[in-house]
């Protein structure tokens, strides 16, 4: 399918760029989506979260009361769960939330987000652009040229516009990354999916393998 370029005021170039079906015209499969998404999510959570076990709590390892005679149940030590500040029974520990999924359904799943995106017509090709000094200013002038303020905006740039990038920080709503930064929850998670002119054949690339 061919797409028009477009410069960063917003005009068409009148050229127009050949982009591969076998990239960005696949039909969606939504479970290698789903799960995709699901691997990133889990991939960041830091998983740090730990909960003392009475094992592990601070105190006196006396018996806190006799066994019979009390009228209420046994009681062995004052760090047991059912006491206050006592330890939490089957607390969280550190532990690690990713798992493994194969590159040929990682590659499925980003093509179909490419896919999905480009048949909404949420996707634009733009000329390549750098700045000479990293200007907020001027980044929020190219998403408001190519009809991408108040949005979510993912810009798939090259790797030598670290201007660019280093403008884009301050904007909450824009990320900017390059051919091998795109993922299937960056993609879907943005209303407006910006591409340079030269990263097309990497990303073409990095997913036809």
């Amino acid at each position: 399918m061919k797409v028009a370029v477009l410069d960063i005021t917003g005009k068409d170039t009148g050229r127009k760029v050949e982009l591969s079906n076998e990239v960005f015209g696949v039909e969606p499969n939504n479970h290698a989506i789903y799960l995709d998404v699901k691997q990133y999510l889990a991939n960041q959570r830091q998983g740090t979260h730990k909960a003392k076990e009475r094992a592990e709590i601070a105190g006196s390892t006396r018996k806190i009361k006799k066994q019979k005679g009390t009228g209420t149940a046994r009681a062995g030590s004052i760090k047991s769960p059912v006491f206050r500040g006592g330890g939490r029974v089957f607390g969280p520990r550190p532990r690690s939330y990713s798992f493994k999924l194969n590159k040929n359904l990682k590659r499925l799943a980003r093509k179909s987000a490419l896919s999905i995106q480009i048949k909404d017509s949420n996707l634009v090709v733009v000329e390549d652009f750098n700045f000479e000094t990293p200007k907020t200013k001027e980044f929020v002038k190219v998403i408001n040229a190519l009809g991408a303020d108040v949005k979510k905006t993912l810009f798939v740039l090259g790797e030598e516009n670290k201007n660019v990038y280093l403008s884009s920080r301050n904007i909450k709503n824009s990320k900017v990354v390059n051919a091998t930064g795109v993922n299937t929850y960056n993609v879907l998670n943005a209303n407006k999916v910006i591409i340079a002119e030269s990263t097309i054949e990497g990303i073409e690339s990095n997913l036809s393998k």
